[in-house]
């Protein structure tokens, strides 16, 4: 796929190759691989066409990322100079049924949520709404994103982004992250 996909699409697939599904919704609990994997099966293949680029697209890769558009929008991010956001930022970290935002900074209390097309059906938008107002009790900023936001390659997200960041504080209780944009 290396020799016909751009690197982004590249990325997404990887990323969904290594994502860590939910049983709940996959009825599978592992990853169909890892980037080791992926990683090691490249390096058999050293002059195959392509290579360059799935070597690029390796280290691009990261597990946590539920869907392309979360994908896309990370890179889109990482392309702005933006700080690499963690993935599925749990509220409470300690708490594995706590509230997660798609990416964030946790230092900056910032929570971006990438909302796809079930995020229109009622039940999703209420268990959106008590998420958002877990995140935003807590004292933090909540982005959303959509796919409107994609049609530009996400140029109005990355101003909304930076705009969430410029005007968060840092959390001193959390000493990594990135403190100030």
């Amino acid at each position: 796929m290396a020799r016909q996909l751009p690197l982004n699409d590249l990325v997404a697939m990887g990323d969904e190759l290594v994502r860590k599904p939910r049983l709940e919704l996959e009825g599978r609990d592992g990853a169909y691989s890892t980037v080791e994997e992926l990683r090691s099966l490249v390096a058999q293949h050293p002059n195959l066409q392509g290579v360059v680029r799935a070597r690029q697209a390796l280290d691009l890769m990261r597990v946590g990322s539920d869907s392309a558009p979360e994908t896309f929008l990370r890179l889109s991010m990482l392309e702005a100079s933006l700080p690499e956001p963690e993935l599925q930022v749990r509220l409470r970290p300690e708490d594995a049924r706590s509230p997660s935002a798609d990416l964030g900074f946790r230092r900056r209390r910032v929570a971006i949520q990438y909302d796809g097309g079930h995020h229109l059906l009622e039940p999703q938008r209420m268990s959106d709404r008590r998420r958002d107002k877990a995140f935003e009790a807590a004292g933090w900023t909540v982005v959303i994103i959509d796919k409107a936001d994609q049609e530009d390659d996400f140029a109005a997200a990355i101003k909304k982004i930076k705009r969430a960041l410029s005007s968060s504080t840092v959390d001193p209780s959390i000493s990594s992250g990135f403190a100030s944009k």
